[in-house]
């Protein structure tokens, strides 16, 4: 289901990120395209319409002036393969990280020790090879666009042992300078980059919610209720199924543009604060309160398939991620979400106007300092939750912004609280 990567869609898409179920990633070093083709054999019988694809970047680039082109064949294949199954494809260039693991360059460690976000010959490396990345997949018609790197901000500070600081300034620099190769690689297309969620909830951190908001052709979220949400709420709680809503809902305060579109990137099940048994209800009320929020472009399910347990030291939840076992067999959360594509297909997406906003005060609104009130236990993430649990849908709207009617009327807002109103 090919569609033009900046046409809004109509009705949100849905997808996978894709885990291939032989190797995991470490597939990229024994290519089997046979294996690959059954994978997303596997996928399209759930009706899926896209899969996220995670090149592993020292694979790709083992030199800063190479770029292997057997890997990028290979990286073609596999797209070209999901053309042939109805699936379309986003591409993560830097990995970087992924599932604990971090995958980085000989020429950025040690010896070659260097920061990952300033060091020009290092981002004129990463952006030559976004950029390679980019145009040999431009053609294609089932290619969505570029994100930059799965969840990269996590080597710029704590707590990551060794990581690359840098400042919001920085940041927005680096940001800006990848998206522009991913560009020129592939004009027109939907080119983003996307945050693990202290972007969001940890003070200080230099990569913030205006970048996620601002730059880019959608703003990404990833939502993770092991992060304290399914902790203190616990699995059925209101803040739990609401987390990823209120993830979407959040992102929209720094936006410039009332209607940008806002990707559910990843969101899972995961377990033990999301047993087995209820990965299923979970899956179906994430999605439903996902789809309650406006200009929702899709909803990305991490993952496609378990990882084998013959694979070592993966933390236990990663283990049982997937919709599918690692022999493909579809698991009570695939079902859910292959029900859900089915109902949702040919149905108008019109969520009504959240009338009632929340005002949050985070400091300056582009470096946004105090960040922790947004997080699990923080006031206003606490005041969001009490009100969905009362059966109100909040939107969220800056302080700064809180009484500009020209902002409140574009985006429906007639109504502004602030959390010490909310007991």
């Amino acid at each position: 289901m090919s569609t033009s990567a900046r046409r809004r869609p109509s009705v949100p898409r849905f997808g996978a990120n894709y885990t291939p179920s032989q190797g995991w990633f470490h597939h990229w070093l024994d290519f089997d395209l046979d294996a690959v083709r059954a994978d997303l054999d596997s996928l399209a019988g759930l009706g899926l319409d896209h899969i996220r694809v995670f090149p592993l970047w020292p694979l790709f680039q083992p030199n800063r002036t190479l770029i292997r082109p057997r890997a990028v064949e290979q990286l073609v294949q596999l797209a070209e393969a999901a053309a042939e199954r109805g699936l379309d494809v986003n591409v993560d260039g830097l990995q970087g990280h992924l599932s604990s693991f971090d995958f980085l360059p000989a020429w950025t460690q040690t010896w070659h020790r260097r920061n990952l976000f300033t060091d020009p010959d290092v981002v004129a490396g990463q952006a030559a090879y976004l950029r390679t990345l980019a145009a040999a997949l431009a053609g294609l018609p089932n290619f969505i666009g570029m994100t930059i790197g799965n969840e990269i901000n996590q080597f710029s500070g704590p707590p990551h042992p060794d990581p690359d600081p840098i400042t919001p300034e920085q940041a927005g620099t680096w940001l800006t300078q990848l998206l522009d190769a991913c560009e020129e690689g592939a004009p027109g297309k939907l080119h983003l980059h996307a945050e693990y969620d202290a972007a969001w909830y940890v003070d200080d951190h230099p990569f913030t919610p205006a970048h996620a908001a601002r730059l880019g052709a959608v703003t990404a979220v990833h939502s993770w209720v092991f992060n304290g949400t399914a902790q203190r709420h616990g699995r059925t709680g209101s803040a739990t199924e609401h987390h990823a809503a209120y993830l979407i809902e959040l992102s929209k305060a720094w936006a410039l543009d009332p209607h940008r579109p806002v990707w559910l990137q990843e969101v899972g099940a995961p377990a033990p604060l999301i047993p087995a048994e209820h990965a299923a209800a979970f899956t179906e009320a994430t999605v439903a309160n996902a789809l309650d929020c406006a200009d929702v472009w899709g909803v990305t399910w991490w993952c496609s398939h378990d990882v084998s347990r013959d694979l070592a030291d993966f933390p236990e939840l990663e283990y049982s991620l997937g919709l599918l076992t690692n022999d493909r067999k579809v698991k009570p959360a695939g079902e859910t979400i292959a029900r859900i594509v089915r109902e949702r297909r040919g149905q108008e997406y019109r969520p009504a106007v959240r009338t009632t906003a929340l005002a949050l005060d985070t400091g300056d609104d582009t470096t946004s300092p105090r960040r922790a009130t947004c997080g699990p236990g923080g006031e206003f993430f606490e005041a969001f939750a009490r009100l969905t649990e009362e059966g109100h849908r909040p939107a969220v709207v800056l302080e700064s912004l809180a009484r500009d009617k020209m902002h409140l009327a574009a985006r429906g807002i007639t109504e502004v609280l602030r959390p010490h109103d909310v007991r």
